[in-house]
């Protein structure tokens, strides 16, 4: 045989052998999506957390819009007093308001910055219980042979999922074994 007819052999086994093995390796990878939105709207404990952040933080904002409002007439005060005033009382009283100030800035950090109350609250009530999520969506896509498993509530966009390839409601029901969620024919 020549070498024509060789090369050309080789190439045709190379196909046919390809032919086999790259489809039965694109079929072993599976997909799935879940939507995190739904899952936790239909975890009580999740919605508790929630509330309670969302309480917390109402309290505190409104704390921290009386202090401003105290600046604020401090500085309305200042303004209708500040022509009679002496240079050294005037200065007293704007040092007073510019410490008020700072001392509302450092509070509204305190509570709402990323190393603040709220985040540190939000971490303690709410990580845990996504951890819980995390958990039975790896032991699902695990137990399915799932090579990816999407979120289409997260800020990856799905154009398109087919509904059999949802796994939300078995995350719940996984979920369901170690906390409260709501029975499968109760959820939104």
């Amino acid at each position: 045989m020549n070498k024509e007819v060789l090369k050309s052999l080789s190439i045709i086994t190379f196909a046919i052998l390809m032919a086999f093995v790259i489809p039965s390796t694109v079929n072993a990878q599976k997909y799935a999506y879940v939507d995190t939105k739904y899952i936790l709207d239909n975890i009580p404990e999740y919605q508790d957390a929630q509330d309670e952040l969302d309480e917390l933080s109402s309290s505190w904002q409104k704390e921290i819009e009386v202090k401003y409002k105290e600046v604020e007439e401090l500085y309305k005060q200042y303004q209708a007093e500040a022509v009679l005033l002496p240079a050294d009382i005037k200065k007293q009283k704007e040092e007073a308001i510019i410490k008020k100030e700072k001392e509302v800035k450092t509070l509204q950090k305190k509570y709402f910055s990323p190393e603040g109350d709220l985040f540190k609250k939000r971490e303690e009530l709410v990580q845990p219980i996504q951890e819980k999520v995390y958990n039975a969506i790896e032991t699902i896509a695990q137990t399915r042979n799932y090579g990816f498993v999407f979120d289409k509530s997260g800020g990856m966009t799905l154009l398109y999922g087919d509904p059999k390839y949802d796994i939300s409601d078995e995350v719940l029901d996984e979920v369901g074994t170690v906390m409260q969620t709501v029975k499968r024919d109760q959820r939104k």
